[in-house]
């Protein structure tokens, strides 16, 4: 995909983003979460990832349903992006809308093992 697609493609997707998307991004935005500014559906390479920081390198992923068919494909991208320094964290649909709280746990952990340039707040 040209780099205008992919950019079109990703515009699209923020604009069609799925619920449980949309309760993380509400977390994420505008530095809310730990001062870190995310972007979503953003272009990384040959990929448009869900939820992207630069510092810390991450990489959030909402999966559904779609993804159990997809695991092969899902291990080769994890790959690509972990190989430029990025962690990858994956939760599903449901973890998002039912544990919301949990999964924002689980993202104070990492990012406390990350290097990074910025102060908490």
């Amino acid at each position: 995909m040209s780099e205008k697609h992919q950019t079109e493609y990703a515009r699209r997707l923020r604009v069609n983003m799925t619920d449980a998307e949309r309760v993380l991004w509400r977390h994420l935005r505008a530095k809310r979460f730990w001062g870190v500014q995310f972007r979503r559906q953003a272009p990384l390479g040959p990929y448009i990832v869900d939820f992207l920081s630069h510092n810390p390198k991450l990489v959030i992923e909402v999966d559904g349903s779609q993804h159990q068919d997809r695991q092969r494909e899902d291990e080769m991208r994890d790959a690509w992006l972990q190989e430029r320094g990025f962690k990858v964290l994956r939760f599903w649909n449901d973890q998002v809308l039912d544990e919301t709280e949990a999964v924002l746990q689980i993202w104070v952990v990492v990012t406390s093992i990350l290097p990074c340039q910025w102060e908490r707040e």
